[in-house]
């Protein structure tokens, strides 16, 4: 059974499936910048505009989770694990006005697992 790139946390589906139920399919984009742009920005599908270096990792709870291909350099060897914490984050991120905002960790892949994944390729623009 093959790996995926991208999972979540019970918590983290169960807060995806409400939003999505309120503002219809998702986004979630990981720019890997600092403070609020190290958090994933989840948005409906259409809001924010992909470019031509974005990947799709995948898709967690129907939502397609995407970031820069240069950020995904510093990922391509962890699994992706999307969460939910408590906190007051600032942006656009629908989940923000909660009080909880998304959050990622990663988990190392094994070696035997490397060897059967393929690099993501890039997104179709949206």
């Amino acid at each position: 059974m093959p790996t995926d790139r991208v999972t979540a946390t019970p918590e983290a589906v169960a807060l995806l499936d409400r939003l999505s139920a309120k503002h219809g399919p998702l986004l979630l984009h990981l720019s890997g910048g600092c403070c609020d742009g190290s958090a994933p920005l989840c948005l409906p599908l259409g809001e924010f505009r992909l470019g031509g270096r974005d990947l799709c990792l995948g898709t967690v709870a129907g939502a397609r989770f995407c970031m820069s291909d240069d950020t995904f350099q510093w990922w391509r060897n962890t699994q992706v694990i999307l969460d939910v914490i408590q906190a007051r984050g600032g942006g656009f991120s629908l989940e923000v006005p909660d009080g909880v905002r998304f959050t990622v960790r990663a988990r190392l892949f094994t070696d035997e697992e490397l060897a059967g994944l393929a690099d993501p390729q890039p997104v179709e623009i949206i």
